[in-house]
């Protein structure tokens, strides 16, 4: 029989959080204001699954239960506890799983772990039946199932970008400039930023320039350099051997050579040459750093761990990382076999000067004075970068490469994904720059691809 509830409890909402939302964070009870907050008992048995081992999602739930634990105290976890700060609402484990009106188990024809947190949310529902329930998930099809039974579901939303569209790209087009600030771009190699637009730009902010059509269509590339407050002139340069092919390509091989600039992020569809302009940007720099590090997140198809595949460690990793492979490759094919830099990437290799590898094995290694290409970027979530970027050392480059619209991680979209958090978050940093790379490069067919289908 559902209690007297007062006013002021009316207004509240419960949020149920199932298993995805505190892996993504596990400080997620924390972020709803002053509603309460509860997990069913299957999640806690879910998280215990997931505390040993060295990924990040390990590191969440270790931490989700160290913090539950501290918060407990001496209270009983069936009831409700007073969640730190006076604006925070309450937290309790929900020990009932049994719906009293509808059983998942039996709508959805299977027992499963899904199936009982949606009974426990549907139970609190018939509980406080004045208050406003809601499943808080990152898992859609669960979602979906939980509105499908009449219970309302939204994805965890903290930390999301609002708007993909709005999203950093990182370079402006000007046009009808003068002849004059042209020209002296090209004369001088920099112009003030106000003769080239009204407002201050972003720091590291990329230009094309157009001239006037009585100026002869002249154009040139540029970007703001916070160091001395002016537009400076950017030049389509080669970087072992591999030339860029458009103004966005410039703008990322600028970027990632820039000294000062000691974190990029490159983002494109596939063709762009995100990840070939990053690897051959850093090994033009090779003598300036320790190591060049290219690692990518292993995510197996059908989401099974590797462990599913034959052979030994390495069978295993090798189709995940030769894409990586690939692009070395095809840098040293720019160079004949007989030639010095051909050799030197092959020993660089054996020296492991240059080291390709999944993500994972990279943990626990230092970062100092290493250049650290991270590709697939949009496949990690906010904290996992994060934690790669906290652990860089003295002299550290390190750069993200990515696609936020080719996620194949179950519980990430383009909103939540760390790529585009990461972007978001640091434009208008004086040491980090963002181009989006929009023109496909790898073939004609590919492109067309890109365009019809």
């Amino acid at each position: 029989m559902a209690r007297a509830m007062t006013t002021k409890e009316k207004d509240r909402k419960i949020f149920v959080l199932d298993t995805s939302a505190i892996l993504f964070d596990h400080n997620a009870y924390f972020n709803f204001k002053e509603h309460d907050v509860a997990i069913p008992i299957t999640v806690l048995e879910e998280i215990d699954r997931f505390k040993k081992g060295n990924d990040v999602i390990n590191f969440e739930a270790r931490e989700f239960i160290r913090s539950i634990d501290k918060l407990s105290g001496n209270f009983s976890l069936q009831d409700w506890i007073p969640l730190n700060g006076p604006t925070k609402g309450k937290f309790r484990v929900l020990m009932n799983e049994k719906s009293s009106k509808i059983d998942a188990d039996i709508v959805f024809g299977e027992k499963k772990a899904d199936h009982r947190i949606l009974n426990a949310a549907l139970s609190i529902q018939s509980e406080y039946p004045h208050r406003k329930v809601v499943l808080i998930s990152k898992d859609i099809n669960l979602r979906l199932k939980a509105k499908s039974l009449n219970l309302a579901a939204e994805d965890y939303q903290t930390g999301k970008v609002k708007d993909i569209s709005e999203l950093y790209t990182g370079k402006s087009l000007v046009e009808n400039l003068s002849k004059k600030v042209i020209d002296k771009i090209y004369q001088d190699g920099w112009c003030a930023w106000k003769e080239v637009v009204k407002e201050r730009p972003q720091n590291n902010h990329y230009f094309i320039l157009r001239g006037k059509s009585d100026s002869g269509s002249a154009s040139a590339l540029g970007y703001f350099n916070p160091q001395n407050e002016r537009i400076e002139r950017v030049n389509k340069e080669a970087a072992a051997g591999i030339r860029p092919r458009n103004a966005e390509q410039a703008f990322a091989m600028h970027a990632v050579l820039n000294p000062n600039i000691l974190l990029t992020t490159i983002m494109g569809v596939a063709g762009t040459g995100k990840t070939l302009l990053a690897l051959a940007s850093a090994m033009e720099q090779k003598s300036k750093y320790r190591q060049i590090f290219l690692a990518r997140p292993i995510v197996p198809l059908s989401n099974k761990d590797i462990g599913y595949l034959p052979g030994d460690i390495k069978s295993k990793i090798n189709p995940y990382m030769e894409p990586l492979w690939d692009n070395l490759k095809f840098i040293q094919s720019q160079y004949r076999e007989t030639d010095k830099e051909f050799q030197k990437i092959n020993d660089m290799v054996e020296n492991e000067k240059l080291h390709i590898t999944p993500l994972a094995y990279i943990r626990g290694r230092s970062l100092s004075n290493i250049c650290f290409i991270i590709d697939e970027a949009q496949n990690l979530t906010p904290h996992e970068v994060k934690t790669i970027i906290t652990r860089a050392g003295e002299g550290t480059k390190i750069i993200f490469t990515g696609d936020i619209f080719q996620i194949d991680t179950p519980y990430l979209d383009s909103h939540s994904n760390g790529l585009s958090t990461l972007i978001d978050k640091m434009k208008n940093q004086a040491l980090y720059a963002h181009i989006t790379l929009e023109k496909g490069e790898r073939s004609e067919l590919a492109n067309l691809a890109g365009t019809l289908l």
